[in-house]
Parts: C-alpha cells; structure tokens; sequence
C-alpha cells in the first residue's frame, strides 16, 4: 500500500525544505500553493514534488483540494512548518504496510516549538491532531480559529511525534494571536459569550485569562518550560483577553449603531407629528 503527503503552502521557503525532506520516502508529495512570492514553489520542485497553484479557499477547502489530487492508499496532511520524526516515520510505514487494519484514520502528537524550544508541560504536549487517514474517509471541516479534520470509521494513535516549528520569534507569535484573536471574538459573539456587564467583561477579559495561566503554569507544569515556557503561557493569555477584549468592542459598536438608527427613526417620524 502507498502514502501521499499532502501540504498548504504560501510563503513558506522557510520551512517547506526541511518538511519536503522528512517525508521524502512518501510514494508521493503533493503541495497545493496559494501565491507564494518566494522560493518555495522552487524549492518544492527541486525536491520532487508535485505542484499545484490554486486561490485561496480558506484553511480547510484548501487542504481538501490538496487531498483530492493524492492518489495513495493513505493520506497524511502536514502543515508546512511541521517535521514527520523519525520514530513517527517508522510508525506509519508500520501502519501503510498492514492490509488488514481496519482503522480509518490517526491520531499523531505534536511537539510544538516555541521559540526554538519544545514545550512539554502546561497542556501543550502532546497536542494530538488527527492527520493520517485511509483514502477516500477523511475531510477537513471549516472552523473559524483552526480546521480540524474527522474521518469515517475507527481511529487510533500513532508512535512518535509531528514536530511543530510553530513561532520562531515573539513577533510571529504576537502576530499570530492578534489574527486569532479576531477569529476568536467573532466565535465569542455568535455564542452570547459577551454581555454588557461589568462583571461580564471583568470575568473574560482579567479573571479568565488570569485562572487560565496559573492552572496551565502552575498546576500543570508549565514552569518546567523555562523562559519560553512562561513567555508562552503569558502571551497566550494575553490572546484570551483579547479575544474577549475585541467581542466586548464589537459588541459595543454595534450596540451604538443600532442607537443612532434608532434615534434617526425616532426623528424621522416625529416630523411626521408636526
């Protein structure tokens, strides 16, 4: 049986050497490109694989469209900042090779780095995704903060671990969580999560945050991690209370537009009156 890896890519010259280079013994790498300006696409094909450019689609239409042009028995999905270990590498030539498996789909850990340094403790290891799945069972399902993919059939979990070569620098973090934070506000809103209470907005943008680092930080290790580890615990806090921050505002805004309609009809028709 055969394996296709299959890639979203933009702009990832980067990474997309050092990914392409892990899973060189696939049966097939597919990379699916939505208008990178650097060397990526150069680099892809220099490494052997295939090559398409598409517009963007969002998150999940993408990686969907990348694992309809795979043609192998099985499917495994990777970001372009993601490495396949070399223990994960065994493990799924273990499970490509067995025709009489019945499961459809795998879970896999990830090693996420932050800052050059794997974080291991605070909830962020071992971070499982659901990546491999048997042709023709699994699809991306559009989230508004992160895809996740569901399969048809039975799962289970893989040896060995994707390694996440997530936020080399504050600044591609910072960035990362200012986008997301919007994403997350809108997810907020749609729920009811915000109110126009003082104790509303206190609770999801100082105590929540607050209850959420000194759990992951302390009661779950986090401080193990070093300097990086209590880097990421706060900013990734401070990415709560922006989510919260930002569902507050819009609410607020939109709170203040429907009062100016409000009072223009009001005016409209009193001249009616006169």
């Amino acid at each position: 049986m055969s394996l296709s890896v299959v890639i979203i890519t933009r702009n990832e010259e980067r990474n997309i050497g050092r990914t392409l280079a892990s899973v060189a013994w696939a049966d097939e790498r597919i990379i699916v490109d939505s208008g990178s300006a650097d060397r990526t696409l150069e680099i892809a094909r220099e490494q052997g694989a295939k090559v398409f450019a598409e517009s963007w689609k969002g998150y999940a239409q993408q990686k969907n469209s990348a694992i309809a042009k795979a043609s192998s028995d099985w499917i495994l999905s990777i970001d372009a900042d993601e490495e396949v270990s070399a223990e994960l590498a065994e493990s799924i030539r273990r499970v490509v090779s067995d025709p009489t498996s019945n499961v459809a789909g795998y879970f896999i850990a990830r090693r996420n780095l932050f800052l050059g340094r794997w974080i291991r403790y605070g909830g962020f290891y071992p971070d499982r995704k659901l990546r491999l799945s048997r042709r023709g069972t699994g699809q991306f399902v559009e989230r508004a903060v992160h895809e996740t993919m569901r399969v048809e059939g039975p799962t289970a979990a893989l040896e060995g671990d994707l390694i996440h070569n997530a936020y080399p620098t504050l600044t591609a973090y910072i960035e990362s969580m200012n986008r997301y934070s919007s994403l997350g506000a809108e997810v907020a809103l749609q729920k009811g999560q915000v109110s126009d209470s003082w104790l509303s907005f206190l609770v999801n943008v100082y105590y929540r945050p607050a209850l959420n680092f000194s759990w992951n930080y302390f009661f779950r290790l986090g401080f193990l991690d070093g300097r990086e580890g209590y880097l990421l615990h706060l900013y990734h806090n401070v990415y709560v209370s922006w989510k919260y921050a930002k569902a507050w505002e819009a609410a607020r805004n939109q709170t203040i537009s429907d009062r100016a309609i409000g009072d223009k009809q009001n005016q409209d028709n009193s001249k009616f009156l006169i």
